[in-house]
């Protein structure tokens, strides 16, 4: 170590076989489930050891390996910042570099469960059915070759290895905002394995487990400074720490193959019958909101949702999409008190440490908007809700991905499908909806084919261009 240098945060990993995969080993996992389990095995014991999976690139690989796959998970409090030394990991794999090593690691015998976060577009599916979408390319290649690119793929060839080797499936835990994930998860991976193999299929769906789940942290993404600042807090250098807020919240429908999971429950996970009601109070009230918040908070100028939830005007907004168009909509989930929920999340919003970018938040926007706002949308519009609020955050939305602010700046747009909607963009409202509007993998059909919500929409885009972002959100 050369003088003057702080040492590198360093572990031994252990040596016992890992329990669980983890395809998608971002930031936000690293910073709720790998933490929930790390302290369900401090809590309870068993071997429960992570495996991570990058399905992209080595960068997290690289970074973690000199430290012994161990990082710092830093909580950003309003009064205060406070690290945590995560040591569950047991090694990270880069699929690209070798997805024979991945599908041996979900077929070993001592892997349990394989979860999931490959964000909503990594399931290869129609948004607006939830179906396998059979011709995207990865989906493609997934057929023809027995070492997959897609998540689904890597599930359903290792599934495979698995049933020829006479060993009982894992549980598919997806940590993914999708509504009823887990169903959504069994039907793509289903679909799949009955284009390679029907009987397969049928092994799967008799024997297999899909449990839904609601994750809810909010994790900012990670900054160089961020790196710098925890240096100087715990006198080691950390090249790969997440960010985190306090609260956390994970709710998991208790249904896996043989009943083997981590003691969850031990550590506050909500282990119940059904999750469906959670995810839609998650789903509609905190990302329908971000989503929201996001766009029209870029638009105006504002970096981070602690800068738009400080603007007295987005404030306001955001209180009257939960209380007259989301939660009207809404079952509460046992237990739970709704208005006391939108109060909790406007104070996280509002939380000074959490420096969450709306440009971060507005990504992938046709793959987000129809579990976060369409459906919601469509719901109060069948039951003669007003939502204007939602409509208007569509409309941001569209402006957003047109690649052009209204000040006429550029605006990068990462969505998968982001030439077809820049090219979507007209300077005629009316004809800028209609063109989005025939979008069938984003709009369910019930919106497609309403003539007054195509033209609420109009307005809307019309009134930025009257009245600016703020004063749309100010008038809703």
């Amino acid at each position: 170590m050369e003088a003057g240098l702080p040492d590198r945060l360093h572990h031994t990993p252990s040596t016992a076989p890992a329990g669980i995969v983890h395809l998608g080993l971002g930031a936000f996992f690293r910073a709720h489930g790998a933490i929930f389990v790390a302290e369900a095995m401090a809590a309870s014991g068993g071997e429960w050891g992570i495996t991570g999976v990058s399905l992209q690139s080595p960068g997290t690989r690289d970074k973690l390996r000199p430290q012994g796959w161990a990082y710092t998970a830093l909580e950003l409090g309003p009064k205060g910042e406070t690290p945590q030394v995560v040591t569950v990991l047991r090694d990270v794999l880069v699929a690209p570099e070798d997805p024979q090593a991945v599908l041996d690691a979900m077929a070993a015998p001592s892997v349990r469960i394989v979860s999931l976060t490959v964000t909503e577009k990594g399931y290869c599916h129609e948004p607006s059915t939830g179906r396998l979408n059979a011709g995207h390319p990865d989906i493609v290649h997934d057929l023809d070759s027995p070492l997959p690119k897609s998540a689904p793929g890597f599930l359903v060839r290792a599934l495979q290895a698995r049933r020829a080797a006479g060993i009982a499936p894992f549980t598919v835990l997806c940590c993914d905002n999708l509504p009823e994930n887990g169903k959504v998860v069994r039907g793509v991976v289903l679909d799949l394995a009955r284009l390679i193999d029907p009987d397969l299929a049928a092994w799967i769906e008799t024997e297999g487990a899909f449990p839904s789940t609601m994750v809810d942290r909010i994790v900012p993404a990670t900054a160089a400074a961020d790196l710098d600042r925890l240096e100087a807090l715990t006198g080691a250098r950390d090249e790969a720490p997440v960010m985190h807020e306090p609260f956390r919240q994970w709710v998991v429908e208790d249904d896996f193959v043989g009943g083997a999971r981590p003691d969850l429950g031990a550590v506050g996970v909500q282990l119940v019958g059904d999750v469906t009601p959670f995810e839609h109070m998650k789903l509609r009230m905190l990302n329908g909101t971000h989503s929201s918040l996001a766009y029209l908070g870029y638009l105006a100028g504002h970096e981070t949702i602690a800068e738009v939830a400080a603007d007295p005007v987005f404030a306001g907004f955001a209180d009257r999409l939960w209380k007259t168009e989301i939660i009207p909509a809404l079952t509460p989930p046992p237990g739970e008190d709704l208005g006391a929920y939108a109060d909790a999340l406007a104070a996280r919003y509002a939380n000074p440490a959490i420096r969450h970018r709306t440009w971060q938040i507005a990504m992938d926007g046709s793959q987000k908007l129809p579990q976060r706002i369409l459906g919601t949308i469509a719901e109060g519009r069948a039951a003669g809700r007003a939502v204007p609020g939602l409509i208007l955050a569509v409309a941001a939305w569209m402006r957003y991905a047109s690649g052009t602010g209204l000040d006429g700046a550029a605006i990068e747009v990462k969505d998968p499908m982001a030439a077809d909607l820049a090219a979507l963009w007209r300077d005629d409202p009316a004809e800028t909806v209609a063109g989005f509007l025939r979008l069938a993998t984003v709009f369910p059909a019930a919106l497609r084919e309403d003539a007054g919500f195509a033209g609420d929409l109009t307005a809307a885009l019309s009134v930025f261009r009257d009245k600016g972002v703020r004063g749309a959100a100010a008038d809703v």
